[in-house]
């Protein structure tokens, strides 16, 4: 499995080894100890999946501590831009962004650490799967808004479909000054 670092500290994609044969293929998905190498946290607890139709944009989600969730991301069928927005206070690259193509046919995931708001853009029909570090704790849920123009996140889709509570979330100033006034 190859483990890529990106710019932002944390973030890790990983690109398996695929093996084909005029039966299929086969490939690890998961192996603990290349995340343990790639200083990744392995303790996940909770599965999540969805599926996503073209066009739609999930996010930009994340849970306020204590109940911060890290993912390990990736499509178990289609392909998808997925984007990690920095929001750890004390970390050199608050609030900038990063994205990264999921796309089932390269079957590579990406690890997002606790301190990230998270979401993603379906570039096709897809279905999304992502193990969680912990638990889903709807008292600790929070969201930026998508399209906040401070951010400039180019989402890659023409006509978004938005679900009403994406579209309701707050912007990354309002959101900062909430819970980071020291960054304002």
């Amino acid at each position: 499995m190859e483990v890529i670092k990106h710019a932002i500290e944390g973030l890790v994609e990983l690109r398996p080894i695929i093996f084909h044969d005029d039966r299929g293929y086969f490939f690890e998905s998961f192996h603990s100890e290349i995340l343990q190498n790639a200083n990744v946290p392995i303790a996940f607890v909770q599965d999540n999946q969805s599926f996503s139709k073209k066009g739609v944009i999930r996010g930009l989600h994340f849970q306020r501590e204590p109940y911060g969730q890290g993912k390990l991301v990736r499509v178990l069928s289609g392909r998808v831009l997925d984007v990690a927005l920095d929001i750890r206070p004390n970390s050199p690259t608050f609030g900038q962004h990063m994205s990264c193509i999921l796309d089932a046919k390269m079957n590579n995931s990406l690890f997002i650490p606790t301190g990230f708001a998270h979401g993603f853009a379906a570039l096709e029909d897809s279905v999304f799967f992502y193990k969680c570090s912990s638990f889903y704790h709807k008292e600790a849920e929070m969201g930026i808004r998508w399209n906040d123009t401070r951010l400039s996140i180019d989402w890659m889709v023409e006509k978004p479909i938005i679900s009403e509570k994406d579209e309701l979330l707050p912007e990354y100033m309002e959101v900062v000054k909430t819970l980071f006034p020291e960054k304002c």
